[in-house]
């Protein structure tokens, strides 16, 4: 234990605690829970201050508490709002800015709550049958878009309403469960409700018996909506589809619904893959959203597409541009989109004219910027790093330095010290340059040889960017005296569409060589001990250890995999998104006239048990419906069949990540005690 208090930090309304005064300064798993978390930030209508929220973790709760703070972009200095036990939820500004609303439960169900900007006159303003799960206002305050839930679907007990007690379900259809629930027999509808300071009334449903989702779940929020600057129509992301089509699919539309008529109209029929996340032009002629071309291929390029409103005329503003938008703002004069996208290895801000489509780079650094809206004439931005959790920035244009406005993680950063974080550049079996990060003990000495860590990274297109994770932290891997090995292999994004694409049918084929020159390259360095490599990773990164297990060729002494794919066949006909399956497969495993999902299904870790020889740790989720923990179990129970040292973590109450403090803490120890017993 390296942290201790000044004092007891729990009181009766929430939780606040103290700065922690750290015994050490190497990064710990409990200084890593110590952390207060920022997000949900949002200007204010003129411009002047920033709301946004801080949560900390109890460990001793097993809960996460959010306290809401408003910062003074003038004098940047914040003030705490809120201290409650209530977890204020998607708060924002009233288009006025005279109020702040956001979700609460103190009634009983969620319902919207407004209160003044000093956090003073809290106030119930929907007394609505059921929950209110999400919000937004219309730009001139006179009515706000709800999200709530309709049951539409009948139980087994609806059924059969004589078993009151039957504990069943009766499924005709695919889709019945979804990341980490099973359908309940609602679907998430868009309403719009009449405002006024008195309350919220006339709540009426845009989507009346449809059996489909707005937003889409299971993370799907208010950025799937957007109400067009005169109020007169909602854009809203929704994938019309059900049961297997919905599971083999990822065609989500951009629908306009007319408030007036009441009509509802596909702006991207035609798109066959996602478009999402529409946002109205200031003028609202015209809106931007993010598109995807191919239908089942959910990691394609999300292109930055706009549209007039009148004609439905579409183009594309990246004809030119190989990599990804995200977070897409407008400038104040419409004419310029700003955006985020990843970069060899990191994240930055863009920009594009809509006329010329000019893309011009704005920011440049070892970072990843995750959000992105105006403040006044510059941008407000949430950056983090391999080595610095989130804060909030102010971004100048054109220039895009940046100066930091919140240091809500600082009082503890002070306290520790950070590896260093290298970019390296390898050549690949193919002839090809890939980046490699390498990450040191924070006081690395090159005269010493240190174990090392391959780590694989999961999607299997997601980037090995400038993250900060709270479980795969790589400075905590560091703090324990390993150096991480972190390869931006073939399929990840940031590095154009050929290398992010190559992954898919070739699972076991060129990343897996891209991951052996990472380790092998880094291992003749004279400061790491060569027979003293681990391997780690999750979901496909699990994957990439259950198949390197078989594969080594006893390069490592140690590995770890979380939620990892062990047995394809399986996978195929119990995971839940099948567009995910159908695409990188190829086709399913029965089909022994298709070549390459033959191909594909013949990498799967199972069928190279009998070369496994080196001791692994399985960690899985009960609750994971993407990779159902029986993969887990099924690796665990082979290995240990095998005789070959074995240990089985399962959570039964986290899904293919892991979000609670104990089960945090937990995790982080049995990684670390995995690893100092084979390869300390």
């Amino acid at each position: 234990m390296t942290i201790s208090t000044n004092s007891s930090a729990e009181e009766e309304k929430g939780y606040i605690p103290s700065v922690p005064v750290l015994t050490s300064n190497r990064l710990s798993p409990e200084v890593l829970w110590s952390f207060g978390r920022i997000g949900g930030e949002t200007v204010s209508p003129d411009q002047t201050k920033v709301l946004y929220g801080v949560t900390y973790y109890s460990v001793e709760k097993n809960k996460g508490f959010k306290d809401l703070y408003i910062l003074d972009l003038k004098t940047k200095k914040s003030v705490r709002i809120t201290d409650s036990a209530e977890n204020e939820g998607s708060a924002s500004w009233r288009p006025d800015g005279k109020k702040i609303a956001y979700l609460s439960n103190q009634s009983g169900s969620s319902q919207l709550w407004e209160m003044n900007p000093d956090g003073s006159n809290k106030k119930q303003i929907s007394f609505l049958d059921g929950d209110v799960s999400d919000f937004k206002y219309f730009p001139d305050g006179s009515s706000v878009v709800l999200v709530k839930s309709v049951k539409l679907d009948q139980s087994v007990n609806d059924l059969y309403p004589d078993l009151p007690l039957a504990n069943a379900r009766l499924e005709t259809d695919l889709m019945y469960r979804h990341w980490d629930s099973w359908h309940d027999y609602t679907y998430n509808h868009l309403f719009i409700a009449t405002y006024n300071e008195t309350g919220i009334f006339d709540a009426k449903d845009i989507m009346p018996g449809e059996r489909y989702d707005a937003p889409m779940k299971p993370f799907g929020g208010m950025e799937q909506v957007s109400v067009s600057p005169d109020g007169k129509i909602i854009a809203y992301t929704c994938k019309k589809k059900t049961g297997m089509d919905y599971s083999f699919s990822t065609n989500s539309e951009i629908w306009l619904y007319d408030i007036s008529t009441g009509k509802t109209k596909n702006l991207t029929e035609g798109i066959m893959g996602y478009d999402q996340n529409p946002v109205f032009s200031p003028d609202g002629k015209l809106i931007a959203w993010e598109s995807m071309e191919r239908d089942g291929y959910e990691s394609d390029q999300a292109r930055l597409f706009i549209a007039d409103v009148a004609t439905g005329k579409r183009t594309n503003l990246f004809e030119n541009f190989e990599e990804s938008a995200a977070s897409i703002t407008w400038n104040k004069d419409g004419k310029t989109i700003y955006f985020i996208s990843d970069i060899q290895g990191t994240d930055e801000i863009f920009s594009v004219s809509i006329t010329s489509k000019e893309i011009k780079r704005l920011t440049s650094g070892i970072h990843n910027y995750k959000s992105i809206q105006f403040a006044g004439e510059s941008l407000l931005a949430r950056k983090h790093s391999m080595s610095q959790p989130d804060e909030l920035y102010l971004v100048t244009i054109p220039s895009g330095i940046d100066q930091p406005l919140t240091q809500v993680t600082q009082p503890i950063m002070t306290q520790l010290k950070m590896g260093k974080v290298e970019k390296r550049w390898m050549r690949t079996t193919d002839g090809k340059d890939m980046l490699v990060w390498l990450i040191f003990p924070p006081d690395f000495d090159p005269q010493k040889k240190y174990p090392a860590l391959l780590y694989c990274e999961g999607g299997p297109q997601s980037t090995v960017s400038q993250f900060w994770s709270y479980r795969w932290n790589f400075q905590m891997m560091a703090a324990n005296d390993y150096i991480i090995v972190a390869p931006n292999r073939r399929g990840l994004p940031g590095f154009g569409k050929e290398w992010l694409e190559q992954i898919s049918k070739d699972y076991g084929g060129q990343n897996i060589q891209d991951y052996l020159t990472a380790i092998d390259e880094a291992a003749k360095e004279p400061y790491i001990d060569s027979n003293k490599l681990g391997c780690v990773g999750a979901s496909y990164g699990g994957f990439s250890v259950y198949y390197l297990a078989g594969h080594h060729n006893k390069r490592f002494k140690a590995f770890i995999s979380h939620c990892g794919i062990f047995n394809f066949e399986q996978m195929y006909t119990t995971t839940e998104e099948m567009w995910f399956e159908n695409w990188d497969m190829g086709g399913s495993y029965w089909d022994k006239d298709n070549a390459a999902a033959q191909r594909s299904f013949s990498f799967s870790p199972h069928k190279f048990v009998d070369k496994w020889d080196t001791p692994i740790l399985v960690i899985h989720g009960e609750n994971d419906y993407r990779i159902p923990f029986t993969q887990g179990m099924a690796a665990y129970n082979a290995a240990i069949m095998r005789g070959i040292p074995a240990e089985f973590l399962l959570l039964r109450n986290e899904n293919h990540w892991v979000l609670k403090p104990q089960n945090g803490i937990l995790w982080q120890r049995s990684f670390f005690k995995w690893l100092d017993k084979w390869l300390k």
